[in-house]
């Protein structure tokens, strides 16, 4: 998702670019723009010169379409996330001894739909805050990582039973 908020600021961008700005390796963000290329959220850009690369989002305005196009949106994002989760888990003999561990907690809530957006909306606040806290290359402590933080607020539905 830090890819597609970057191309929402940005407008186009390279691999090399998104490393930069994000944190990353070239490899990992070029990886992840080719997968969202895949799923239809973004698209390559006219070259700027004849070796760069630039993608851009395939909406105009903001990152996300609007409501009829959300689906469209989420359901190959989180597709994404979850093919993120699954590669660090084939991997994860590999990774340093202190980040073989991760956070994980859910739980079963009974909420309103205005519960959920106002509790969607503290769970954003609360990633801004830690999101911008090391965006400095030069300045970040040397043991930090790019660190993915998923939350997903959805209704459990019956098979046959929707919400009134």
């Amino acid at each position: 998702m830090a890819l597609l908020d970057l191309l929402a600021e940005v407008g186009t961008v390279t691999s090399t670019e998104a490393a930069a700005r994000l944190g990353h390796s070239s490899g990992l963000c070029s990886f992840h723009l080719r997968q969202l290329a895949r799923y239809g959220l973004i698209e390559e850009a006219p070259p700027m010169d004849g070796r760069a690369r630039p993608w851009q989002l395939r909406w105009e305005s903001d990152h996300l379409p609007d409501q009829a196009g959300a689906v469209e949106f989420t359901a190959p994002a989180h597709s994404l996330e979850d093919e993120s989760y699954r590669r660090r888990l084939a991997h994860l003999e590999q990774a340093p001894a202190a980040w073989r561990h991760d956070e994980s907690f859910s739980a079963v809530l009974r909420l309103s739909p205005d519960e959920v957006t106002q509790l969607a909306a503290s769970v954003r606040q609360l990633m801004t805050e830690f999101q911008t806290r090391h965006d400095v290359a030069a300045t970040r402590p040397a043991d930090t990582v790019a660190v993915a933080a998923v939350a997903r607020l959805f209704p459990l539905l019956d098979e046959d039973v929707a919400p009134a």
